[in-house]
């Protein structure tokens, strides 16, 4: 009888010391798991919260347990375990707050709790145009995020700051950390199609968890997961398209170029008729024309003259390029195991021939329970890709050969020499097969493998493994029919170049809520990353065979170089970090990083970086309850220090060099100090307080973030001068500091969204920042020299100002200035009646004054149109394009200019003259207002119904129409003739800049 009574109340005994019961959670609208989802025992203080998968695991207790499963966005759902051990939930969508989860680093917080500053771009955004690569996803979809192209060539990476640039010369590049593991290097490798969103970290209590890092900001790369719900889905993305240049730089017309040649001669008394007399402006002479040797002088010239010839040579080489991508995923699992696998090819084929890129990839992300406490998972990911004419531009020689040559000669060959001018080659010399060869090939394989384990109830352990393996080949060949040779001896070079890289971390995290109100989240890391950096390369001369290319260098007659080096750096780190929410009303983050660095020395190899931030949810408070139009409304305040340890390895050591000298009679080498060492060179550190508002009214109708921010960096890591007489012209120290302030918007509306189907929705970024200088080696004194000054930008423009052409009637006024009639007038700033150092100005900065991006979507029954606006506004543009091509010397075709001259008094550009390669104070004429506004993409398709799609064997199936950047309004463009302003900067915009392109294409999304 005791004993039947006791295995009568042995169930009653279990149940009282508890049960285990595990799950999933999935969004009801796209069918994802969902993290930081809150589960608590109904009438209890136990809960936990859902992982970045989805899963969690909670220990019931009692008769009929019931779990509560809640989170910012969605609906708050009910369900009674019963004896289950095993309880997946599907969460509605709450159309109240339309609040997500988002990423923070080493786990995710719902956007409600997050109390630093982070933007979120979605999968949805990323895939919404043909990109090449992540970044352009970015522009004018981030605020804060300033994006730039670097230039219109294939395989180009756009340029990335976050808040500005805060150091001289170490990195403003952010930090890009892959589902958890951050890169040694860029994120260009990516393939755009696996990225399920990317949230990027800009002020220092959010990024203060990468410490020293994380000092130009974050951003977090997170690919695509399997999914738990029993079925395979299959998709096929892929779209194909032309390229096209947007328009060609304005030269000169034949006829121009000759009267412009001729007008450059007239102005040094060097065009003269038979009898020696000056000819005038506009009329040619037969006579004269024989004496200039850019002209008659030239028999090929006098030819094309007298033929009326007009060669556009920037037509023989432009061609529509061409751009393709295919990306297939399988995503699928069961309720142990899920996996993503896929792969991708993309091909961009520039506007001229030598000018491609190519990449090849797979991924596969996998993630497995192995029992009720362990989890395993891998995410990797393999890359190849070919470059071709990284370093290759045969379009610039088209913009300085003479429209008056022909490109073949009588036989129909192409003529090498066009004109007697030994310094210009036939462009198109450049593009035959085999004559100018530059690759880059590289493999990539990425890895993050971890391993997690649940201690107990709300504890887990997490390690985190992340190898990546770099191989890249740099081949180069140069033939003897090209303008780099000009007939003599080819030359190649080949370098190699192996990257190995790993992270290895360790990670304790404790979740627990606390009476249903209290949640408490804790996080302790230790990191250990290591980077070595292999490179060879053989430079040679004289190659037998142009067939060899760069493969055969041992066969050259000789060898012109074999540099080689290894460069290698650690970083060791730990960081602990607390965030607590009192009912998601108060909130606190606390966050304490400690890294060292191999780069510093021995007492300076660690610095300390914390952060504080504090939120208060004021829309969960009791008296905004009968506000029901307000869904969210959060005020953070928050203050953090990063670090920057961006200076290559091995500054604090004195380096060598090698140098030559005569021993006796005999040439001999050594080796001498070429820097001084600092072994106190440490850490320059970034102090940010960040202010922001997080919103969302009327349903979700209206939502988005303000923010304020203002970042002191300080102990820069500066090259300080030293007087050349002790042998050494500069040190690396810690002096000086910087200061950025700004101001962010990026709000989202939802403008109509009517019962018939019609929806229209807004995304609006803007963002302003003012960097400043605030003190240098000397203290608050300007370097005039670097043109760095106290209270201005880190790249300011300071020189003479052109306020116009000196005029006919202003002949004695010029003379007394050392100049004439017809060139360039410069502003006598101190009115000293003379031009000197003390005249020049500020002319501005390549910084805006502000930028932004404005995006519009419109969906109706099956059809969705959206146009994307990029702008930046105030910067300043210094083109040395219009000081290559504009040189006015007569010699060279150049850009189409409204040059002075006695029939044209105007004040634009001066008159040409033949003895002077460049015009005095010639880079007045290189500075522009660099404000544009790009029409960055038009995106056009159709969703087929489901019952159209499940005809054809699928779950969904839309065709799209996408054009990229068809207009740009500048008046860099439109008025100077200039090429593209945003990928012209201080530092840019030579002659071996590609025209700006527009690219067509059609594109297919499938789902099985």
């Amino acid at each position: 009888m005791v004993l039947l009574l006791g295995l009568g109340l042995l169930p009653q005994l279990l149940m009282a010391q508890g049960q285990a019961v595990t799950g999933v959670i999935n969004s009801a609208e796209d069918n994802t798991p969902l993290p930081g989802v809150t589960v608590v025992l109904k009438n209890s203080t136990v809960g936990t919260t859902t992982d970045q998968d989805g899963r969690y695991r909670i220990t019931t207790t009692g008769n009929n347990p019931t779990l509560i499963f809640s989170a910012v966005g969605f609906a708050t759902q009910e369900v009674a375990v019963g004896n289950r051990s095993t309880v997946d939930v599907t969460l509605a969508v709450d159309q109240k707050t339309l609040n997500e989860v988002v990423v923070v680093g080493y786990g995710t917080q719902k956007k409600s709790q997050v109390t630093g500053a982070i933007v979120q771009v979605s999968s949805k955004e990323i895939q919404e145009m043909p990109i090449t690569n992540l970044g352009q996803a970015l522009q004018g979809r981030a605020a804060g995020v300033d994006v730039t192209q670097t230039g219109s060539k294939p395989g180009t990476v756009p340029k990335i700051l976050i808040r500005g640039r805060r150091s001289f010369n170490a990195t403003n590049d952010p930090l890009y950390v892959v589902d958890g593991i951050p890169l040694a290097g860029g994120y260009e490798d990516m393939n755009p199609s696996d990225v399920a969103s990317m949230e990027i970290l800009k002020d220092a209590t959010a990024t203060a968890i990468y410490g020293a890092r994380g000092a130009n900001g974050v951003v977090l790369i997170s690919t695509k997961r399997g999914a738990a719900k029993g079925k395979t889905t299959v998709s096929y993305d892929t779209y194909a398209g032309v390229s096209k240049p947007l328009d060609k730089v304005q030269l000169f017309s034949g006829p121009e170029f000759a009267e412009f040649v001729r007008e450059a001669y007239r102005a040094t008394g060097g065009y003269k008729d038979a009898n020696g007399n000056a000819v005038p402006t506009g009329v040619a002479d037969p006579v004269a024309d024989a004496k200039v040797a850019v002209l008659g002088g030239d028999p090929a010239v006098a030819k094309g003259i007298a033929n009326g010839t007009d060669t556009d040579w920037q037509s023989l080489i432009l061609q529509n390029g061409f751009v393709q991508n295919h990306s297939i995923g399988i995503q699928g699992g069961s309720d142990r195991t899920q996996f993503y696998l896929s792969g991708g090819y993309f091909k961009d084929q520039g506007i001229s021939e030598g000018l491609d890129f190519t990449r090849m990839s797979l991924r596969a992300n996998l993630d497995h329970q192995v029992n009720s406490f362990l989890k395993v998972g891998l995410s990797s990911y393999m890359m190849y890709s070919i470059r071709n004419g990284e370093n290759l531009n045969p379009y610039q020689f088209t913009l300085q050969q003479n429209p008056l040559a022909a490109v073949y000669n009588d036989d129909g060959s192409l003529k090498f020499s066009p004109t007697n001018d030994a310094l210009l080659t036939n462009p198109l010399a450049e593009i035959v097969p085999g004559a100018q060869v530059d690759e880059t090939k590289k493999y990539r394989i990425f890895n993050s493998i971890f391993a997690e384990a649940q201690i107990i109830e709300g504890l887990k352990y997490r390690v985190n493994f992340g190898p990546d393996f770099t191989i890249a080949r740099y081949g180069r060949f140069i033939g003897a029919q090209t303008n780099a040779r000009k007939g003599g001896a080819p030359q190649a070079s080949n370098e190699n170049r192996f990257g190995f890289n790993y992270t290895l971390e360790n990670i304790l995290s404790y979740n627990k809520n606390f009476g249903g109100k209290h949640n408490l989240g804790i996080t302790a890391l230790h990191s250990i990353q290591r980077d070595n950096y292999e490179t060879f390369r053989a430079d040679v001369q004289g190659v037998p065979a142009e067939s060899q290319q760069f493969y055969s260098l041992g066969t050259a007659s000789s060898i012109l170089s074999t540099p080689s080096n290894l460069i290698q750096w650690t970083i060791n780190s730990f960081m602990a970090r607390i965030n607590y929410d009192y009912n998601d009303k108060y909130l606190l983050t606390l966050t304490l990083r400690r890294d060292g660095s191999s780069r510093f020395g021995e007492n300076t190899k660690y610095g300390n970086f914390p952060g504080v931030a504090v939120g208060w949810n004021i829309s969960n408070e009791p008296f905004l309850k009968n506000a029901p139009w307000i869904d969210l409304m959060k005020i953070r305040a928050g203050w953090g220090q990063v670090g920057n340890q961006g200076v290559a390895p091995y500054q604090t050591q004195g380096l060598l060099s090698r140098t030559a000298y005569a021993w006796g009679s005999t040439a001999a080498f050594g080796y001498r100090p070429s820097t001084i060492g600092n072994p106190d060179l440490r850490w320059e550190t970034s102090s940010t307080a960040n202010v922001g508002v997080d919103f969302s009214f009327l349903s979700g109708r209206v939502q988005g973030s303000l923010e304020l921010y203002q970042t002191n960096t300080t102990a820069l890591l500066l090259s300080d001068q030293l007087p050349g007489s002790i042998g050494f012209s500069a040190v690396t120290r810690n002096v000086g500091e910087t200061r950025n302030r700004g101001i962010e918007l990026g709000f989202t509306t939802i403008n109509v969204n009517s019962g018939s189907g019609f929806k229209w929705s807004t995304d609006f970024t803007f963002m302003k920042n003012t960097e400043a200088i605030i003190s240098l080696y000397n203290g608050k004194i300007d370097d005039v020299g670097n043109g760095w000054f106290i209270g201005r930008p880190l790249s300011t423009v300071f020189d003479y100002k052109k306020i116009g052409i000196w005029q006919s009637d202003e002949a004695e006024k010029a003379k007394s200035y050392a100049s004439e009639v017809g060139q360039i007038k410069i502003q006598d700033t101190n009115n000293d009646g003379k031009i000197n150092a003390d005249d020049r100005v500020i002319q501005g900065s390549d910084v805006p004054k502000f930028s932004g991006g404005i995006t519009n979507r419109f969906n109706f029954k099956g059809f969705d149109l959206s146009f994307f606006f990029y702008a930046r506004v105030g910067n300043l543009i210094r083109s040395e394009f219009h000081r290559n091509l504009n040189q006015l010397a007569g010699r060279y075709q150049q850009i189409k200019v409204d040059y002075w001259t006695p029939n044209n008094p105007t004040n634009e550009f001066p008159r040409p003259k033949s003895n002077q390669e460049f015009p005095v104070y010639n880079t007045t004429l290189t500075y522009f207002d660099g404000t544009f506004v790009k029409l960055r993409n038009i995106n056009f398709g159709y969703n087929f119904s489901p019952a159209v799609a499940s005809k054809l064997g699928m779950e969904s199936l839309r065709i799209y129409s996408s054009i990229q950047q068809p207009f740009i309004w500048s008046k860099y463009r439109s008025k100077y003739n200039g090429v593209d302003p945003e990928t012209t900067d201080l530092n840019a915009g030579g002659s071996g800049v590609t025209p700006a392109t527009s690219v067509y294409t059609l594109g297919l999304n499938v789902r099985f």
